[in-house]
């Protein structure tokens, strides 16, 4: 009888990672409801433009302004990095959900190390949320057609 030893093998994760591009770009793309946002950051002052306008002038809600701004806060990196995005599809909100998704994930290919602070805030979590369809039968996707008993 022969007797066989297997050894465990490790089962480790690797996260692939792309580096920037030519130009020195790290992209990122992020997605929420039918909008989806193409994000690329750089080294740079801290020029914020979404759709070749000024970053204010776009998202003109300040709670999107605030929830953009808060994920370059937490990171430390406010200032330090210019930020091109490239918005289309749904509307104001998506938008900015999609927008919110892309900076984490270029942040992310830019600098490995803050990958916990992203983690821990839901900077890179999908929201996979969307609209249900309406059903046959019903005049939407919940709502019924009134009952008439005669």
């Amino acid at each position: 009888m022969t007797e066989e030893t297997t050894t465990p093998t490790a089962s480790t994760t690797t996260r692939i990672l792309r580096g920037p591009d030519q130009k020195g770009w790290y992209w990122g793309t992020g997605r929420r409801k039918t909008a989806v946002a193409r994000v690329r950051i750089k080294s740079g002052t801290g020029a914020i433009e979404v759709n070749d306008k000024e970053f204010a002038e776009f998202f003109v809600e300040e709670r999107d302004r605030g929830a953009i701004l808060a994920v370059l806060e937490k990171t430390g990196l406010k200032g330090k990095v210019d930020v091109k995005v490239n918005a289309h599809g749904g509307g104001t909100t998506g938008q900015c959900g999609a927008t919110l998704l892309g900076i984490g994930r270029a942040i992310m290919s830019f600098d490995a190390t803050l990958e916990p602070i992203l983690r821990e805030n839901d900077f890179l979590t999908r929201d996979a949320r969307k609209v249900e369809r309406k059903k046959y039968g019903q005049s939407g996707a919940r709502r019924r057609y009134q009952f008439s008993k005669r």
